[in-house]
C-alpha cells in the first residue's frame, strides 16, 4: 500500500494530438513563437492566475532568454523533465498557434 500521491496520468490523447500540431506549426513557421510571447504576457497581465500556471509561464520565459533554436524549443517543450511537464500542462500558452490566419 502506497502512502503518497497516487501517479498522474499521461497527457489525454487529443492533448498529445494538439502539442504535437502545435510543434509542427512552430516547426513550420517560427514567426508564430510571437503569438506564444503574446500569449504570456496577456496571461501575466491577469491579477488572478493560479501558481502552477504562473510557473508555467515563467518556464516559458525562461525558454525564450535561452536564445534556442525552433527544433531545441520544441524539444523542451516536449520533453519528459521538469519544464516540458510543467509547460504542456496549460495548453492555453498555445493559444493561437494553430488558427488559420
Amino acid at each position: 500500500m502506497s502512502l503518497g500521491r497516487p501517479r498522474k496520468e499521461k497527457a489525454h490523447p487529443q492533448q498529445q494530438q494538439y502539442l504535437k500540431a502545435v510543434i509542427a506549426a512552430l516547426q513550420a513557421e517560427p514567426e508564430k513563437l510571437n503569438i506564444i510571447k503574446q500569449n504570456i504576457a496577456h496571461y501575466q497581465s491577469q491579477a488572478f492566475l493560479k501558481r502552477g500556471f504562473l510557473r508555467a509561464l515563467e518556464r516559458m520565459e525562461w525558454l525564450f532568454e535561452a536564445n534556442l533554436t525552433i527544433d531545441e524549443f520544441c524539444q523542451q517543450i516536449m520533453a519528459d523533465d521538469y519544464i516540458g511537464n510543467r509547460i504542456r500542462r496549460y495548453p492555453l500558452i498555445f493559444k493561437g498557434v494553430l488558427d488559420k490566419a
